[in-house]
Formats: structure tokens, sequence, C-alpha cells
């Protein structure tokens, strides 16, 4: 079995760890040939691929459409001669199934992570213009597929596989570490945000949100972690808001359970996602969570039993979970436990990377355009 996995990057992203997750669990699972191609550049997950002995190849490609990134992977994929091709992310998708053409012999596979509202017209109609050339679409989440559906991909080639996530341990050595680093009080109540710094995360209201409760609540902090185009725009805010000093902007950080160690209570607002690793982390740590309520994030918090749910942009609502959390030790604990216990029963990288192979094996099985079977 040859399985060929694409992405545009290997950036250290949340699509990017599943993907890099997924290869090498099934390098490790099984004696298929696993190859990956980086469509733009390679990235920190490179390492970890080849470590797994995994081949890489990269194809560096340099404007939207680069018809000489094209040539390079109709090459490769005639030289590897897949069983199976699975692309992840908008580029990647693109472009795979155009080298890949109408009848390429093999299965051919897609991967979205996000509600993609961000798309322009023009790249929705080439979406629906390669919905042929598209054995199946799995998206991470219920509402990922909704859209896509809406798109207008046939309902019997879209399949939901959730996101995976590690099992995860605060470490209270850590915790005193960074927040010595981070010149934090060793007893104060720290407030963490992880991802990237992008308009759709609606960061801003999260540090209204924090300026709000600290009214309520003493002794507390907020620490960013993460990199992105946002970041100079709201270091700004934070100081208009004058909570600026009791706010951290750590940077992007090479593993999450690091800063998350650090942390007493985790934040996330964003307008839409796919199924957010970040919030997955945290609640694979046992850490209680405040997310916007959002279809994806109701997928990951029963609201009021594995976390709290606040509407989306409602700083003051996001300000007052956050400070009966904060103040009700009991609460939190039950609140992460619950969490914990959920990530760990429902959303295991194992789990994940079987119902993987449970599809590549019924389409492998089947014509491409068969109705799938259960568990794929």
């Amino acid at each position: 079995m040859r399985l060929v996995l694409m992405i545009p990057t290997l950036d250290r992203s949340g699509a990017e760890k599943q993907f890099t997750r997924l290869a090498c669990g099934i390098k490790r699972r099984t004696d298929w040939d696993v190859r990956v191609i980086a469509l733009t550049r390679g990235g920190p997950y490179q390492d970890e691929l080849e470590r797994a002995e995994i081949p890489v190849r990269v194809l560096h490609k340099r404007s939207r459409f680069d018809p000489w990134a094209l040539f390079r992977l109709r090459r490769e994929l005639k030289a590897h001669r897949p069983d199976l091709l699975h692309t992840w992310l908008f580029a990647a998708n693109a472009y795979g199934r155009l080298a890949s053409g109408r009848s390429p012999g093999y299965p051919v596979v897609v991967s979205e992570r996000c509600v993609d509202s961000w798309k322009s017209g023009w790249q929705l109609r080439f979406d629906r213009r390669l919905i042929g050339r598209t054995s199946r679409l799995l998206a991470n989440s219920a509402p990922v597929a909704a859209f896509y559906r809406d798109v207008g991909y046939p309902a019997d080639r879209v399949s939901v596989i959730p996101n995976g996530v590690e099992p995860l341990e605060r470490e209270e050595s850590l915790r005193s570490q960074l927040r010595m680093e981070w010149q934090l009080p060793q007893d104060a109540r720290v407030v963490g945000y992880l991802g990237r710094l992008a308009r759709q995360k609606r960061l801003k209201d999260l540090i209204w949100g924090f300026q709000l409760l600290r009214q309520l609540t003493d002794n507390v902090y907020f620490v960013i972690a993460g990199e992105g185009s946002e970041r100079a725009d709201l270091e700004h805010y934070a100081r208009q808001m004058i909570c600026a000093d009791f706010m951290r902007f750590v940077g992007q950080q090479s593993a999450g359970a690091r800063v998350l160690s650090a942390c007493d209570l985790f934040w996330l607002g964003s307008e839409f996602e796919g199924l957010p690793n970040s919030l997955m982390e945290a609640m694979s740590m046992g850490l209680p969570c405040v997310a916007s309520d959002i279809p994806p994030h109701r997928e990951l918090i029963l609201d009021g039993q594995t976390g709290e749910l606040f509407p989306l942009g409602d700083s003051v609502a996001l300000a007052q979970f956050s400070d009966r959390i904060l103040n009700d030790r009991g609460r939190a604990a039950e609140l992460g436990e619950a969490a914990r216990n959920r990530m760990r029963a429902e959303f295991s990288f194992e789990a994940m990377i079987e119902r993987h192979l449970e599809c590549y094996r019924d389409l492998l099985r089947t014509d491409t355009t068969a109705t799938p079977k259960a568990g794929c």
C-alpha cells in the first residue's frame, strides 16, 4: 500500500500537527509505504516525520498558481504511483486534484479543517469544479462537514473524523519555572490563550474581558502564546485598555503543554474554527475552559459540564464565568476533571488514526463514488 499525504507547509500549527501525528501513526501501525509532500515549504514537523523514517519532498511553490510546482507534483505522483492520495487544506487540495487528473486510478481524499468563511468567491467556485475529482472529503467537525455540503459536495462523499489529542499532564516544576520566566507572582491566577494571533480568534474580546475580570478578581494575569499578523495591534490595544502590565505576550512556544502548565484557566473566543487543537489540549490537561459559543466548541465542551460557553463577543459574560471559576476551586477542579475524561474517552490520537485507516480501506475496496461505510 503506497500512501501519499500532502499539505502546504510543515509549520508548527494545528492542522500540521494533526497531519504529522496521522502520518507517524500509520507508519507505526502498518507496513504501508508512507510519503509526505509539502507543497510550499517544510518546517518544524519535517524533522519529526523524517525521524519516523517518512520521506518528505518539498515542492517550493512560489506563487498562488505556480505551474512548475504543479509539474513537479505530477512528476512525483507518476514516479511513486500511489494507491491513495490524501491532501490537506486549500492549496494542497487544489494542486493534488489538478495533478491527479480526472481518472487517476487511485482515490483522492481531501481534508478541510475549518468553516472556511474566509474563502472568496473564486476559491469556492474552484472547490465546486473539483468535486468530480474527489473521492471523499474529510472534515474534522460536523459544522465543517455542513459547510462543504452547502458548497455542493454530495453528502455520501463527506465524512467527519474529529481531531485527536494526546493525554497531557500539568508539570508543577514547569509551572513555577514559567512564572519566574514571565515575571508573574507564584500565587497569581493565570488565564491562558494559545494559538495564532489572527482576527478570527477575536483576541480583543478576550483582552477587554480580561480588563473586566481584573475588576472582579485580584492577582489575575493573562498570558497570550502565539504569533500572527495581529500581534502589534493587540499589544497596542492592551495598553489602551490599561491592562498591559498584567498581560504577557510570550510568542510562539515549542509545545502547547509548556504554556498550559502555567495556567489556571484557558480562554478561546474565536468566531469560527474547525476543531481547535489548543482547546482540546487544555481540556486534556484538565484545565477549566471558557470558550465562545460556536458549533465547533459545542462539539468539545458540554456547557456547564466540561467547561463554560459564553455568547460570541460577550466580554462581560466571559469575565463573569471566569470570576466564578477562579474563585471556586471545587468548581474549577470538577470542570477540569470532566474535560480531561471527555478528551481521553472520545478524542484520542489512536481513535483518529484508526478512523482514517478504516476510511482508506473502505475507499480501496469500493468504487471512489460509493457510499461510505459506517465509521468513515
